[in-house]
């Protein structure tokens, strides 16, 4: 019992520097409520619809930490919260605001969406978005 209690370990352990980032640093997991929650109490929302197996996901987190490590007011004036797509994508928090995909990003306020990104992975275009929300 000991041993694969300290096997599992080392595999959790091994497995942390692969997570990217931003997910450790700054994202809620989405469960139901949780934007609605942010949104109400006056938060500005950042909402990642990503999957762990798509490649602009990944490409487009990379893009999110580094502009969030460049500007600490991003995470200062947001909640960011990410959505499994693979869990949530045919549920209302995706079918409600008509998110097409997986990789989209957005930006909401009160009861408004400020701005969306759909599988784009440039730095100016993801910085563009994340500054609507400041």
């Amino acid at each position: 019992m000991i041993r694969r209690t300290f096997i599992l370990g080392l595999a959790a352990s091994a497995a942390l520097p692969a997570m990217p980032a931003l997910a450790a640093g700054g994202f809620v997991d989405y469960r139901p409520g949780v934007i609605e929650k942010a949104l109400a109490a006056g938060k500005t929302v950042f909402v990642d619809y990503a999957a762990t197996w798509c490649t602009t996901c990944k490409a487009q987190s990379r893009v999110l930490a580094q502009l969030m490590k460049e500007n600490p007011a991003y995470a200062q004036s947001m909640t960011f919260v990410r959505v499994d797509w693979d869990d949530y994508g045919d549920q209302p928090v995706a079918r409600d605001r008509n998110i097409p995909r997986r990789s989209t990003l957005l930006v909401l306020r009160g009861d408004r969406e400020l701005g969306r990104i759909v599988a784009g992975t440039s730095k100016a275009e993801i910085k563009a978005l994340l500054d609507k929300g400041l």
